[in-house]
């Protein structure tokens, strides 16, 4: 078998065809044929150990051998999934799992498969290839005491358990592989675990059983009660998928992957293994609304430190560890179809002043939990002067597009400010914070639309979904009629088919343009529950949490004529809204707006 044969084993499937497993450090991508498409190791911007998703080598597939049909689904509160094969000749399952909670250096690949009708015979095949493919399997040997397999692959060591029959295919030069068929009998088992670390593997053989407790017990002790959500497997879902995504450290990345394309050939992809300030503040809200306690905190942590380390300067993304996000580049991978392998992101240059808001606007939820201590306290002082200072920039907003003086990050400035004023502020700094937003709602009149809706910028008179956040998080009352105005124009203007979409690109109709957001259409959700309008509340609830594939992931777009997943997968911030709205529909909305 050749690196050409396993990369025509396993093509690129569309996007909602896949799992995601992660264990906080770092997150993989398994598709259909159980076949790892994704992996960076170590950690979650490290290079890829198995890149075929955007055209690298590597590959780790266990598969059905002859013809079968494929399902799948989560155990309950938690992101081990079970690929599940229909074959001519019974069932098939494969657990899937990486150990929980991950190893900062060390990743554990834990795949139990299960006969559970007929024998199941499946293909395993191993390849990995560090640094995008560029560094392949060398340095392999055996362990004819254990039947263990070692070897290396660039900076990393690779240790495989469970395949002591694997044959040895191919040369240093073109990859080296492990690959062999293995029959299970029915109703047994035969695991299988895989180590990449940047360290060195030392002790015995893995115990499978105690990794699988051990993961079990620990996505049970993380994952809260949620009680009064409408959809109340689904936000445990989210719950998972946040903290998956979410580090030892607190950072969250914004989504596991890099590259894959919004629109395809339109050059609209970017590299999301980052932590976004907004999009972790979104997360910590979610978490607040739904009792998530630990995510909270991460969340409160992670941006707080930022603030304190960078005060005004605060950057809109960061790396896991809190260093600066390297530059754009092109990796000189194929892609996937329609789109560009880059690494790093243009968003390192950016200024983006609505981070200041929803910074306030996680510390007064934090606040509300009692969960803030003196260092948090001094980072709010830190946002507030920042607002003070910055607030007349022009500056690249929420969509990451021309430095203009957008409204909704003003907007939202003035969010944060009244939320940290009303959640235990003392009087002083409570009346002088109310005072600022006062003065920065009065100056956002250069963009009110002469219908009395919100308008993007003041040289911008199209409305857009971003519009709606400033009343759901109380910058202005829901009743006020520019609150009412531009929820109104929203639907009227940019929903389609019980989809959102961001703003109005041009005169095509809004699908030819790009897909409709999931951030967009839950916002919508709470806009109109916000409004009183619950039946409309549910209808766009429902219509968006429909948006995603069978594994129930989320990615940044959806095309709503092709019912397809666009972007970067899972993303980060649909997972916080859906877990924030369907908490929030699950009552009346509270008066203050939070």
């Amino acid at each position: 078998m050749t690196s050409t044969d396993t990369a025509a084993m396993f093509p690129p499937r569309v996007l909602r065809e896949y799992a995601l497993l992660a264990d906080g450090e770092r997150g993989i991508l398994i598709g259909p044929k159980g076949d790892v498409v994704w992996m960076c190791a170590p950690r979650w911007d490290s290079d890829a150990v198995f890149s075929s998703l955007i055209g690298g080598s590597g590959a780790y597939g266990v598969t059905p051998t002859g013809r079968f049909v494929w399902g799948g689904y989560y155990e309950d509160g938690s992101l081990i999934w079970r690929s599940r094969w229909v074959t001519d000749t019974g069932i098939v399952e494969c657990r899937e799992a990486l150990a929980f909670p991950g190893d900062p250096h060390r990743a554990v690949v834990l795949r139990r498969i299960l006969a559970v009708r007929g024998d199941a015979q499946v293909d395993v095949v191993l390849e990995p290839a560090a640094g995008f493919g560029r560094h392949h399997l060398r340095d392999l040997r055996r362990d004819d005491s254990t039947g263990r397999w070692q070897g290396r692959a660039g900076d990393l060591r690779i240790r495989f358990t469970g395949g002591p029959d694997m044959q040895v295919h191919g040369d240093g030069r073109a990859g080296r592989r492990l690959a062999a068929t293995l029959t299970v009998p029915e109703g047994g088992q035969h695991d299988l675990v895989l180590e990449v670390s940047d360290t060195t593997l030392d002790g015995g053989a893995p115990d499978a059983a105690k990794l699988w407790a051990a993961t079990e017990t620990a996505w049970c002790e993380v994952m809260p009660a949620l009680g009064r959500s409408i959809a109340p497997r689904d936000a445990r879902h989210a719950c998972a998928v946040l903290r998956g995504l979410t580090s030892s450290g607190g950072g969250m990345v914004a989504a596991a992957t890099m590259g894959l394309p919004e629109r395809a050939q339109e050059g609209r992809n970017y590299d999301y293994r980052y932590v976004w300030i907004r999009d972790q503040c979104y997360a910590g809200q979610a978490a607040a609304a739904a009792g998530a306690d630990r995510l909270l905190d991460d969340a409160v942590r992670f941006v707080a430190q930022r603030l304190l380390d960078d005060g005004p300067n605060l950057r809109p993304a960061y790396t896991i560890a809190g260093g600066a996000v390297p530059d754009e580049r092109p990796l000189g991978l194929p892609g996937y179809p329609g789109g560009k392998a880059v690494l790093g992101n243009h968003v390192n240059a950016q200024h983006q002043l609505d981070t200041f808001g929803e910074a306030l606007l996680l510390f007064a939820a934090a606040a509300r939990h009692d969960r803030l201590d003196t260092d948090h306290h001094k980072a709010v002082a830190v946002a507030v002067a920042a607002i003070e200072a910055r607030r007349g920039e022009s500056e690249a907003g929420l969509w990451e597009l021309d430095d203009r003086r957008w409204a909704h990050s003003r907007l939202i400035c003035a969010a944060g400010l009244r939320a940290v004023a009303a959640a235990g502020a003392a009087p002083a700094d409570a009346g002088s914070w109310d005072a600022l937003a006062d003065a920065v709602v009065a100056d956002t009149a250069d963009c009110l639309h002469p219908s009395g809706r919100w308008q993007r910028a003041p040289d911008d008179p199209r409305v857009d979904a971003a519009l709606l956040l400033p009343a759901i998080r109380g910058a202005l009352p829901a009743t006020d009629p520019r609150s009412r105005a531009t929820v109104h124009a929203v639907g009227e203007e940019l929903g389609e088919e019980g989809y959102v979409y961001r703003f109005r690109q041009d005169a095509r109709p809004l699908g030819e343009a790009e897909g409709a957001f999931g951030l967009c259409g839950f916002l919508m959700a709470m806009a109109t529950h916000q409004q009183g309008d619950e039946l409309a509340a549910r209808t766009w609830f429902e219509r968006n949490r429909a948006a995603c594939g069978p594994p129930g992931l989320f990615s940044e777009e959806y095309d709503v004529a092709q019912r397809q997943l666009r972007g970067n997968l899972p993303q980060a911030f649909v997972h916080a809204l859906m877990l924030e709205s369907s908490v929030r529909l699950g009552g009346p909305w509270p008066e203050t707006g939070r």
